[in-house]
């Protein structure tokens, strides 16, 4: 039987069990948060059972300049990036050419000093390294996007947990090691720009998206510009540093890709099916199970440290895969929307993007904004807005 084709074409939403005007109330609440301010505009898609049923522009992704969204708005998508790389990395995980437990300095022999000779791949993807989440010391932001002098840098730092111990999320660093690793094991030395290209964005017919900012992309970016600039997560500048930062050769394997809302989906398509798109399996069911049911058992991430204290978020899990989010079970502030089932799995980017599947109910979403928001307020916003796609499912 031939595989099913991919195909950004619209189908009526009640073919697929879901309701049109319920639907409309997730762009009615896009456009009353870009009126209200909060955000400049976004990119969306929504899909049952692989079926297209929404994909909307709404609002500016160019504020200063005037510039009305459009579907083919290239965005920075941030820490989406860490699960393309993510999967490439599993990639190489079933060609054998490493293990999940494989220590990291087998592949990156300097890296075994200060106490890291047993962190391991999938510490890394777990977030569960006890590696410093900051920037290493010393190390200019303008080399964030060179892996090997990045990886130099990790080398050079101590552990802070033992690993295994603690749930951290590395925001920016930790998934320059696992890249690292692809591309020295990699038999034609490419760059990791291209291996990711050649091996994955390619075969998924993923024509605009890439790591760094190909010139031929350039036009149709949207610029980084935090709106929100309470101080929170991030530092604003730190973020806009990718709107002159991002080139050609740019490797930034944790947050610095560029897509759009129709890859973000194609990508999220090939993982809800099982490793396969376009009659293209990139990786096994197996795999994909793994990379997307729980791995850090009931330990806290301590990232949302910052949020406990200044939103008054609760302790939770931190519902963490190989490096994909999950929804798990409870109720605490949750990007995925507290309706969604417990084995739902999303990629969140810093402020702006986030894309989630929900399993039990054969659901995409994908969700690409122009205007950060600090991080606790935008989970919170991604909280509100996946509820109303749940919410409109029904059947």
């Amino acid at each position: 039987m031939a595989e099913e084709i991919l195909s950004m074409d619209l189908v009526d939403p009640g073919e697929v069990g879901m309701d049109a005007e319920r639907l409309q109330r997730l762009k009615r609440a896009v456009e009353e948060d870009t009126n209200k301010g909060l955000y400049d505009g976004a990119v969306f898609v929504v899909a049952r059972h692989g079926k297209v049923v929404l994909h909307e522009a709404v609002g500016k992704t160019d504020l200063e300049k005037g510039r009305r969204a459009d579907l083919g708005d290239v965005f920075f998508i941030m820490s989406i990036t860490k699960k393309l790389t993510a999967v490439r990395v599993l990639m190489d995980v079933e060609k054998g050419k490493f293990r999940l437990d494989t220590p990291i300095a087998e592949v990156i022999p300097e890296f075994a000093i200060k106490g890291k000779q047993n962190v391991t791949v999938r510490h890394v993807l777990t977030h569960t390294s006890g590696l410093n989440t900051e920037i290493p010391y010393g190390l200019p932001v303008d080399q964030l996007a060179d892996i090997e002098t990045v990886t130099t840098f990790m080398s050079n730092e101590r552990i802070l947990a033992r690993p295994g111990t603690v749930v951290s999320y590395n925001p920016i660093t930790a998934h320059s090691l696992v890249a690292t690793m692809v591309t020295r094991l990699d038999e034609a030395k490419r760059p990791f720009r291209q291996i990711m290209k050649e091996d994955l964005f390619d075969p998924l017919n993923m024509k605009d998206t890439a790591i760094g900012l190909p010139d031929r992309l350039r036009e149709r970016v949207v610029p980084v510009v935090v709106r929100d600039r309470t101080p929170g997560l991030f530092e604003p500048v730190l973020l806009e540093a990718l709107n002159f930062l991002a080139n050609e050769e740019t490797e930034l394997p944790a947050g610095g890709g560029v897509s759009t809302a129709a890859d973000v989906f194609r990508f999220a398509e090939m993982i809800r099916r099982g490793g396969e798109l376009d009659g293209v399996r990139v990786l096994s069911p197996e795999t994909v199970r793994e990379a997307t049911s729980n791995q850090t058992g009931e330990m806290v991430n301590r990232l949302w440290d910052y949020a406990r204290e200044m939103y008054g978020w609760p302790d939770f899990p931190a519902y963490l895969g190989l490096t994909f989010f999950l929804r798990g079970e409870g109720e605490f502030p949750t990007p995925l929307g507290l309706k969604a089932s417990p084995g739902s799995f999303a990629g969140l980017g810093a402020g702006s993007t986030i894309f989630w599947v929900d399993p039990e109910r054969d659901l995409t979403y994908v969700f690409l904004s122009a205007g950060l928001m600090e991080e606790g307020p935008s989970v919170e916003r991604h909280q509100r807005l996946s509820d109303l796609v749940h919410e409109a499912v029904v059947d």
